[in-house]
């Protein structure tokens, strides 16, 4: 492997703390691409088969309010890395690179003596989307074990790199070859007796909208039940394309299984802390609307499972808000090693293992920018409470929805319910000023092509890519 261990702990600003590395816990993170947490079973939808995923809650904590904090590809990707919102590391929209010089995830457990790797869609490059390699070295932000491409939604036969520019061709559905990586990652780590940090990160179920015909053919469309706020719209997604997505999420569920079952042969289970999650959710028709971006459940919502063997009793809930920028503290906090101080997450570690919801009770979120492929209109922020969403433009109040009385958001509060309004309003302007957000971050025209608009730049900031695009109109 180009980087060592040894290059990480010279360079990397997190200190172990105990235990001491023999006793340290695993930690495997699966996540796939824009699974919203309406679509498994144990969340409350019978219709979609994830018997893994519904054992995983069994025998752990689930945490039915995860958010994603920004919910598209790139940000929201970077938020999990980082602990940082995306104004702090500069990651505003898809296809930016990450900088290499800020808080990593990886690069804390590696300085730990963690063995770190990476399976599936980065993400985080920048440039264009394919072929995708990303050599050995800062840009992988600390990972070690590699198999992985920049971006591809082509989830037959996808192609990865390892730690050449060499294309490696999958001869099969993305899920099921992602699940062979990580298995042989988890057999090294068992034959080299390190502790490891494993994340699997899925393409699908993203659109495009297809499944293996063995998968697909477990859900008929015309039995499908659609959610009761999905309108049928010319371009968004139907009964056809919710039995693909299904049939992906099974795919991913089945997966997911065959990792857990490589855990418990080479005996690893027992100390490994798992976390399964998603970088956004999927609108699917719900509210006439398609793809991510947007305040509503469907697209901020996703699964949230923590299983540890003997640390959380198995089969617990908890109230408690775990959101995107929560991920990376929180498993350090775990693992026991030190948070990096530019980590803007807060270490839930002691919340979820007690399970009885003492940590944060709200979730904030930031869009940037329009986006006219899906619908976009423009740069929001948002708040949502137990009861709550509340999301406004820079300009005027956009949504307001009481979830105990209309958990469909059907019902647009804004203008009905002026004090609570406000009260909303002011609470989020102190969420933008307590993590040091700005409306003049916002963009003043739709991005219709990030991967052609920014190429390989690399930004350091939202004002350095204002500036950036200020000087290069031709192409901003």
């Amino acid at each position: 492997m180009a980087t060592t261990r040894r290059q990480f702990l010279s360079t990397a600003s997190a200190a172990a703390l105990a235990p001491p590395p023999a006793t340290r816990p695993n930690i495997l993170f699966l996540m796939p691409d824009q699974h919203r947490a309406q679509a498994v079973g144990c969340l409350g939808n019978p219709e979609v088969k994830t018997p893994h995923l519904d054992a995983l809650a069994r025998d752990g904590l689930t945490i039915p309010h995860t958010f994603a904090n920004t919910p598209v590809c790139c940000p929201a990707r970077a938020i999990l890395l980082t602990g940082q919102y995306c104004h702090r590391n500069g990651m505003v929209a898809n296809d930016l690179r990450l900088r290499e010089d800020g808080p990593s995830l990886a690069k804390a457990l590696a300085a730990a003596g963690y063995r770190t790797g990476f399976v599936g869609k980065w993400h985080l490059d920048g440039g264009p989307r394919l072929p995708g390699f990303v050599p050995p070295g800062p840009r992988r932000q600390g990972y070690q074990y590699w198999a992985a491409n920049q971006c591809s939604h082509q989830h037959f036969n996808n192609t990865i790199f390892r730690d050449t520019p060499e294309p490696i061709r999958l001869d099969r559905f993305e899920a099921d070859a992602y699940a062979d990586f990580a298995i042989e990652f988890l057999q090294q780590a068992r034959a080299a007796g390190e502790p490891f940090y494993l994340t699997v990160q899925w393409g699908p179920p993203h659109d495009p909208y297809k499944a293996p015909p063995e998968y697909r053919k477990q859900y008929d469309p015309a039995k499908l039940t659609m959610r009761p706020n999905w309108q049928a719209k010319p371009g968004v997604p139907g009964p056809e394309q919710m039995a693909e997505y299904y049939g992906m999420v099974t795919a991913i569920d089945d997966a997911t299984g065959k990792i857990l079952a490589a855990l418990d042969t080479l005996g690893l289970a027992e100390n490994t802390i798992i976390l399964y999650s998603s970088d956004h959710g999927d609108m699917l028709g719900s509210q006439g609307e398609r793809l991510k971006r947007k305040p509503w459940e469907e697209s901020i919502r996703v699964p949230g499972f923590l299983r540890w063997p003997g640390k959380i009793a198995p089969g617990t809930t908890t109230p408690a808000f775990f959101t995107h920028v929560d991920f990376a503290p929180t498993l350090l906090g775990l693992a026991g090693v030190r948070v990096p101080a530019a980590m803007q997450g807060k270490d839930l570690s002691r919340d979820l293992l007690r399970g009885k919801g003492t940590g944060p009770r709200e979730a904030f979120f930031q869009i940037f920018g329009p986006f006219a492929g899906d619908g976009t209109a423009g740069g929001w922020r948002g708040i949502r409470t137990d009861r709550y969403v509340y999301a406004r433009y820079a300009d005027r109040p956009w949504v307001l929805y009481d979830l105990q009385e209309d958990p469909y958001q059907q019902n647009n509060l804004i203008g009905k319910r002026k004090a609570l309004e406000a009260s909303l309003d002011r609470r989020l302007a102190r969420k933008m000023a307590e993590t040091g957000d700005a409306w003049t971050y916002n963009w003043t025209a739709p991005v219709e092509d990030a991967g052609r608009l920014y190429k390989h730049q690399t930004f350091r900031s939202v004002e350095e890519y204002l500036a950036w695009a200020a000087a290069h109109p031709e192409q901003a």
